[in-house]
């Protein structure tokens, strides 16, 4: 069992330097709901910009487009309202090197198709939330997993996923989810984020990394909406930024939980991007 601590190798990773450019930190391509449900998508983009991708764009159906126009400045659009549009986006910008899918994505038929062209692309991907349930009630997309895949599911998504694996109505002891988290691992060929107050984070044949944070009370105010969804655009600007994916899970799951730290009791969602900047100054980064 690895204990996560921030490495002084992770921390150069985190470094940009004045001859680089933008692409030279990746290009994350986020994938949103429809309209009144982009919130969650949005909130992961935000993340992966904060983190140091260079390039976000949030891919959108049409009428989910002007919601998103309204919130967002700095982050790009695109459509996305079919598997198609995704295939054409792909095909056209090899740049984009990233993707998070699942954060307000619906389960929607459609959107399982949306998901597999984004899997047959072997490209980089968080898969969380709807694309895990999308997932669970499709096994031929399970199949299509592969090792550039991160799963950042909570107890219940692991349940659906991994049946037989996940914690039923007595919670794991640690050992119990350190075991269940190598084994779906090996299971997906994929690295696994099973999240909670003791996250575990295994990729293939690999041991297990811990983060506890049942000590850190402050780290209790990550029990709000959206905070999983910052975490899996965290770990998408991470992938962009070249971090293989099991480094990038366990960097991001570090930094989520660091900057929870800094924001302190009465946090939410939108608030966890926010600190990025001043925990990169912490940091020194």
């Amino acid at each position: 069992m690895t204990l996560l601590a921030i490495k002084p190798e992770q921390l150069l990773t985190l470094r940009k330097r004045a001859d680089q450019h933008k692409f030279d930190h990746g290009s994350v391509l986020v994938l949103s709901g429809p309209a009144t449900r982009t919130g969650a998508a949005r909130l992961a983009a935000m993340a992966a910009l904060r983190v140091g991708a260079g390039v976000v764009t949030v891919g959108a159906p049409q009428d989910a487009l002007p919601e998103c126009a309204a919130q967002l400045t700095g982050i790009m659009l695109r459509e996305v309202s079919e598997a198609l549009d995704l295939s054409l986006i792909l095909a056209e910008d090899q740049r984009i090197n990233a993707m998070c899918i699942g954060p307000g994505f619906g389960l929607e038929a459609a959107n399982g198709a949306t998901l597999r062209a984004a899997l047959a692309t072997q490209r980089a991907v968080v898969l969380d939330a709807d694309a895990l349930t999308l997932m669970a009630q499709d096994r031929e997309l399970f199949t299509q997993l592969h090792e550039q895949c991160v799963l950042t599911p909570h107890a219940g998504e692991f349940r659906r996923l991994f049946p037989g694996l996940g914690e039923d109505d007595v919670p794991f002891d640690l050992n119990e989810k350190k075991d269940a988290t190598m084994r779906a691992a090996d299971l997906s060929g994929s690295v696994v984020l099973y999240k909670g107050a003791l996250t575990t984070i295994a990729a293939p044949g690999c041991p297990v990394a811990v983060m506890d944070t049942t000590s850190e009370p402050k780290a209790a105010w990550l029990a709000t909406a959206g905070a999983g969804d910052v975490l899996a655009g965290l770990i998408a600007g991470l992938l962009a930024r070249g971090n293989s994916p099991a480094e990038a899970a366990e960097l991001g799951a570090l930094l989520h939980a660091l900057a929870a730290k800094l924001a302190g009791p009465g946090l939410i969602a939108e608030d966890l991007p926010k600190q990025i900047p001043v925990l990169y100054r912490e940091l020194g980064v």
